[in-house]
């Protein structure tokens, strides 16, 4: 009875996730992954391998509740953040005939003294392992992919002056790791200029390299578009 009940919500789930419209641009967010060709396949709607699971659907629906708790407790501190425009729509950008663009977890304007206003905030919610690689080795050793996000959030949104804030919440412990991401601005362009790499690729129909040439090496044995990759797809 239980793995019907389970089956049957997963299947619900999936069917939502199905319905929502594909992403038609190029994420910011993702722009600091290892993999260009990873990143076409997303841009070009290219159909994964494997649709998410109902479980995994469950941990990205999840993490996003997580978030909005972190950014309760953080207004209940004294931080004012803003999180969505006067539509009602969370704060975005969006570049290049909006073929980039990004959503942010928010603004914080005002807040105890002693930090810069306005700072960009972002929040991730992290598993144990995770998080406390996080906590040791520090978000740009730690999760470059995220640093890579943060600094364009920060450039596209201008807000460069003072420090972004991470905040990153363990799901298994509840303990909260926070850093304070000065803006970089060469790897803001860097990875600005790598978006365009990609946009123009794609409009050609030119395939930039893989990570790999080995398609058992651990990142592409991983990937959702492993067989598009190396079975000769897009």
């Amino acid at each position: 009875m239980e793995s019907k009940l389970a089956a049957m919500l997963d299947s619900a789930i999936a069917r939502e996730h199905q319905q929502k419209p594909k992403r038609s641009y190029l994420g910011a967010s993702r722009l600091g992954e290892n993999c260009a060709r990873k990143l076409q396949y997303e841009f070009m709607g290219a159909e994964p391998d494997q649709p998410f699971s109902g479980k995994q659907l469950r941990t990205f629906a999840m993490g996003h509740h997580l978030e909005s708790l972190v950014i309760s407790w953080m207004k209940d501190a004294g931080f004012d953040i803003i999180t969505r425009n006067k539509d009602g729509q969370k704060y975005s950008f969006s570049v290049a005939n909006d073929r980039i663009a990004g959503h942010i977890d928010g603004v914080i304007v005002a807040g105890p003294d002693g930090f810069l206003y306005p700072a960009l905030f972002e929040c991730k919610t992290l598993n144990n392992k995770s998080w406390k690689d996080l906590e040791k080795h520090g978000l740009a050793v730690s999760k470059p992919g995220y640093y890579v996000q943060i600094q364009l959030y920060m450039a596209y949104m201008q807000l460069t002056e003072g420090p972004a804030l991470l905040v990153a919440l363990n799901k298994d412990s509840s303990e909260l790791y926070f850093e304070w991401v000065a803006f970089d601005g060469a790897v803001a362009q860097k990875y600005s200029d790598r978006a365009v790499q990609i946009l123009q690729a794609s409009e050609a129909s030119e395939l930039l390299p893989r990570l790999s040439q080995d398609p058992n090496y651990f990142e592409c044995k991983w990937c959702p578009y492993h067989k598009t990759c190396f079975g000769g797809g897009i």
